[in-house]
């Protein structure tokens, strides 16, 4: 793998070709660093709440299984709003720019430094061929809540070329793909749960 530069990054998104990487909407040139891109966060927030249950279950076979989906709750803000993520929550959201990756392309998302420093990261990645707008899983570390203002620049790209063309599974395998709005974690659906399942007979 190869990190791409300013220029290539540029090349890429203003080429006409199919394979080629696509970032929309880009609100503004400067968004493009030495060999980033920064992103913002949208509208759409699942915001983790406090049940009664013991825990979070991951395996569906479980007595009394509740799906992820009802230990968040949903808000959504308008642009220039602001968003409190208080110490220990966790926040699901996605970029206000819709991400397409050519085979090609494999990338890594950062929160900005001036986040980290603030209490909030973010280490995520995402496989050649993804489309969709980038899943973004906040969770404050610091002591006090922060505030993160919709449409502002959260999180870096930094963007990588990929010899061989890949592409990560089709899409009926993937569990997050094509996605506008945040999705909660689906772990529930994989696979490994069935196989253990029947290790443990």
């Amino acid at each position: 793998m190869r990190l791409l530069s300013k220029k290539e990054i540029e090349d890429s998104l203003d080429s006409d070709r199919a394979d080629s990487l696509f970032i929309e909407p880009l609100l503004d040139r400067c968004q493009i660093g030495a060999s980033t891109v920064d992103l913002r966060v949208g509208y759409d927030f699942l915001v983790s709440i406090l049940t009664r249950r013991p825990y979070i279950s991951v395996s569906s076979d479980v007595d009394g299984y509740r799906g992820a989906s009802t230990y968040f709750q949903y808000t959504r803000r308008v642009v220039g709003d602001n968003f409190i993520l208080y110490p220990g929550q966790v926040a699901i959201t996605n970029t206000l720019e819709y991400v397409g990756l050519p085979p090609n392309m494999y990338a890594d998302v950062l929160s900005r430094s001036s986040y980290n420093r603030l209490g909030i990261h973010l280490n995520t990645m995402i496989q050649p061929g993804f489309h969709g707008c980038v899943p973004l899983e906040l969770v404050n570390h610091g002591n006090n809540p922060v505030e993160i203002v919709v449409g502002s620049r959260l999180v870096q790209l930094r963007l990588f070329d990929v010899i061989e063309h890949r592409v990560y599974g089709s899409p009926s395998d993937r569990k997050y793909i094509g996605d506008m709005r945040p999705v909660v974690s689906r772990i529930s659906a994989d696979r490994d749960f069935s196989i253990l399942r029947k290790l443990r007979g």
